[in-house]
């Protein structure tokens, strides 16, 4: 057991939830209601810390009274939770404690099965979570969770909208679980946070009880409905804590080495190789340069443990964008978003029944990766965080030659600088830069960039940008460029969405993600999503109408693609939803493109409709995922569509298949195939800090068959032992697949503290 002494901050919440049961005199008031609103909570200091078990037996936890009266944002919004939930914060010298006893009238219905490290599932369990938006803006947070089971779960938050699930820092959590419901204890470092200056600290905070078994979400500051799970974002509508004193600033520096060693085969390499034994030394180093400030540092950095990307059905003329995994990428993602999309994974504006085709003008897989194969990184530096009312991002990295995916020396620069303006509003700038720096390398392609977000209430928020690429030659600069104008209304019962993207026909961000070239984007969605009040209906959340026309020329206007789709949805109680779904599109193929092995599409315009049912159990089910059937036209054929997708079996609360399967029938005019992707996940969760998975998948299109199979312990918080296996094939029409690449790593690391 990790005492909290040794860790440099300690958030406790303690849930209890249940039927009330009376309490002792309480000696320090700690929460306050005003009539008009704005929740204001207290911490406390105490003098020693709190024995890190769940258990709440110190003394604090009787002198100083909880947190209650907890708000449903789901199912009846704003009425009084159903089961009772307590909750303190206390601190001391290092640490920052939030403790919680959950009471439940029926235990026995309690929903825990889910112990993985970050996984989405332990949101639908019991759960408890934590945000804190350290730095008082009412925009940004960092929130921590929790289910009955101990799982952990971390993110950060940007402008109140794109979240990083994948961020990770040092916490910890302990619950117990009783025939009276179940109580937590979660600890997290100051060091692990950012906050402004001064010793006596504002910030803002909220936190969420989900009870599984009702459906119900409670929280002491109750985002409005429409907002639905993402509402722990919302630190605009969280409460205040006050009483708060941080440890006295000073330089802190942390060190991450690692070890690798491991054998590798790669049979398609241009200069192929098998069993090569190899061992490698490395790290990062963090130091703060002020409580707001960090310096970050890597040296041969190496992504030997991170899993596989999952296939994909691809059935258009575009490449595919697959989100980011590497860990030092990760941290401090949403600062570099740019222009209300994604920065690090993709993103851009939301809606449509196309892929996004919003400019991703840095996209961190630019870096470090080529051909689908890792580029050796020699090292670099990340400076983020706040000055004064700035955000800053810098970033530099540089990549080494690679004869085995076509990759010479390369440097990439980043700079990012965002101003907050009004109440949750803010302006910013973005430069990237990709030069290569070998013999005979080519001049930097540069990207310059400005954008705004302009929040005007957590349902209004315009967002745009302008930005260009260096150009070759003057008679082109006027198409190196793109501008974007985006509005957004999402209120509970109706929504509208409307934008404007023109990217000229040279606009190249070379360490972005451009999806489609040379195009001017329209697009407009209305929504009606009505929530039942009649009882007869007590089993539906809301019912949601929807509708969008998209409409894409290039610039010399001539129509590369129109979409008309309506789409009727029933969101219920216990987390099902049915979905029908109908487009209508108009595409236009200017060059001919191979769809799958032998079968090309001719240039031409093609009209299809399409007709998509599906129905999703949620995540609270032995068995989850979601179910679907599509039937239509395409390319003046036709093609027939099941898929299941993100399922999960629930064997124990240890042990879980996570199947996906993906089944296209497409018959041309020039051609007849079938595309299959199957994926298979098994996990077995040995404690909340070390699991097993292995993840199979097959691709028809691709012809590939391949296994990753890793073991993850945390053996200390933020110090890890990977064991990673991974097997490639080659599928052929006849014959056994052959190996093409095979690879066993471990993979050690150990964070210092100093």
């Amino acid at each position: 057991m990790i005492q909290p002494i040794r860790l440099a901050l300690s958030v406790f919440i303690v849930c209890a939830c249940g039927t009330p049961q009376p309490a002792a005199a309480q000696a320090v008031a700690t929460v306050t209601r005003p009539p008009d609103g704005g929740i204001t909570v207290r911490a406390v200091r105490i003098a020693e810390p709190i024995r890190l078990d769940g258990r709440l037996d110190e003394g604090a936890y009787s002198d100083v009274s909880p947190f209650v009266d907890f708000v449903q944002q789901e199912p009846d919004e704003g009425s009084p939770a159903t089961e009772k939930t307590e909750a303190w914060i206390f601190f001391d010298d290092k640490n920052i404690y939030i403790s919680a006893r959950c009471w439940d009238s029926h235990p026995e219905r309690e929903i825990a099965n889910e112990m993985r490290r970050d996984s989405n599932n332990i949101i639908q369990n019991e759960s408890f979570t934590i945000i804190f938006d350290s730095f008082h803006d009412r925009r940004n947070g960092v929130f921590f969770q929790t289910n009955a089971l101990g799982a952990l779960r971390d993110a950060s938050s940007t402008d109140e909208r794109s979240q990083n699930t994948d961020w990770n820092t040092v916490w910890d959590v302990r619950t117990q679980r009783s025939n009276a419901g179940w109580t937590v204890e979660f600890v997290i470092p100051f060091r692990s946070l950012r906050y402004g200056p001064g010793r006596e600290q504002t910030w803002g905070i909220n936190l969420r009880r989900i009870i599984g078994w009702k459906s119900e979400w409670v929280y002491l500051s109750a985002p409005p409905a429409y907002l639905g799970m993402p509402g722990i974002l919302a630190v605009s509508k969280a409460a205040t804590l006050v009483g708060l004193e941080v440890p006295a600033s000073r330089p802190a520096l942390e060190l991450k080495p690692y070890l690798n060693f491991g054998v590798r085969t790669d049979l398609a390499a241009r200069e192929p190789f098998r069993n090569n034994a190899a061992k490698d030394l490395g790290g990062d180093l963090k130091y703060s340069l002020t409580k707001s400030l960090t310096l970050d540092l890597t040296y041969n950095t190496d992504f030997a443990q991170v899993e596989d990307d999952t296939q994909q059905v691809n059935l258009t003329r575009f490449n595919l964008q697959f989100p980011e995994r590497r860990e030092f990428f990760l941290e401090g993602q949403g600062l570099f978003t740019f222009g209300g999309g994604g920065g690090f994974g993709g993103g851009g504006f939301g809606g449509g029944g196309s892929s996004n085709n919003t400019p991703v003008l840095f996209f961190s897989r630019r870096i470090g990766l080529n051909n689908g194969r890792p580029v050796p990184i020699a090292g670099g530096g990340r400076l983020t965080g706040q000055v004064g009312p700035y955000s800053v991002g810098l970033l530099n990295i540089q990549s080494e030659a690679d004869v085995a995916s076509a990759s010479k020396a390369t440097n990439f620069s980043v700079l990012r600088l965002k101003r907050n303006v009004l109440r949750r509003s803010n302006i910013g700038l973005l430069y990237t830069r990709r030069m290569e720096t070998g013999e005979g390398a080519a001049g930097p392609a540069e990207t310059f960039g400005i954008d705004g977000l302009f929040s005007l209430s957590t349902s209004l928020n315009v967002n745009g940008y302008f930005a260009r690429t260096t150009a070759n030659t003057p008679e082109t600069r006027k198409e190196n460029r793109s501008h974007q104008l985006a509005f957004d209304y999402a209120a509970d019962r109706y929504g509208f969405q409307a934008q404007q993207v023109v990217v000229g026909r040279n606009f190249n961000p070379q360490v972005g993600f451009l999806r489609r070239t040379d195009f001017q984007r329209r697009f407009v969605q209305a929504r009606f999503s009505p929530r039942p009040s009649n009882d007869h209906w007590k089993s539906i959340r809301r019912f949601v109408y929807q509708a969008n026309v998209e409409h894409i020329d290039n610039n010399n206007g001539r129509l590369e693609f129109r979409e008309q789709e309506a789409q009727f949805l029933i969101e219920q109680v216990n987390g099902d939803q049915l979905n029908v779904d109908f487009t209508r599109d108009y595409e236009f193929i200017p060059k001919e493109f191979e769809i799958s092995k032998t079968v090309f599409v001719p240039v031409g315009g093609y009209t299809y409709n399409n007709l998509l049912t599906s129905y999703t159990l949620g995540t609270r089910r032995f068995l989850s995922g979601s179910v679907s059937f599509q039937q239509g036209q395409l390319y003046g054929g036709t093609k027939r569509s099941l898929a299941l997708s993100s399922g999960r079996m629930e064997l124990s609360s240890q042990l879980a298949l996570e199947p996906s399967v993906s089944i296209n029938w497409v018959r041309l005019p020039f051609g007849d195939f079938t595309q299959t992707v199957i994926t298979e996940r098994t996990t077995f969760t040995i404690s909340p800090r070390m699991f097993v998975s292995a993840l199979t998948q097959y691709a028809s299109g691709s012809r590939t068959l391949s296994i990753n199979a890793r073991l993850r312990w945390e053996y200390k918080p933020s110090s890890e032992l990977f064991v990673v296996y991974s097997d490639g094939r080659d599928t052929t029409p006849n014959g056994f697949p052959h190996l093409v690449n095979r690879a066993f790593i471990v993979k050690l690391n150990k964070l210092f503290r100093l």
